[in-house]
């Protein structure tokens, strides 16, 4: 399990992970997407999982926040970003911190 690292999403977004020898699972639902990552969360330290199914999965994600690994964290898709994973990222960063240090507005 050292180094090893997945994405999880669309087709699409994900396959430009694969050149870089990130293994990649293609879930276009978020049924798909659950069982992908129970299968991967035993497998690989960090995972990353495109916006749109991240949204749709949040309680589901919110498991992982209570272990060490996996670290799971929100990306966008090749749609473009529509800042849900910078909200996931302030929040993390203020649970952990207790303070935003990244994005103070």
């Amino acid at each position: 399990m050292i180094g090893k690292i997945a994405i999880v999403g669309d087709g699409d977004s994900i396959m430009v992970f694969k050149a870089a020898g990130v293994a990649t699972f293609a879930a276009e639902n978020e049924k798909k997407a659950r069982d992908v990552l129970r299968k991967a969360a035993q497998e690989y330290q960090v995972i990353f999982v495109t916006e749109e199914l991240s949204r749709a999965l949040g309680d589901f994600l919110k498991r992982f926040d209570e272990s060490p690994y996996p670290v799971v964290l929100t990306i966008p898709s090749g749609k473009g970003s529509t800042g849900y994973g910078d909200e996931m990222l302030r929040s993390a960063m203020e649970r952990a911190l207790g303070v935003d240090i990244l994005f103070q507005k």
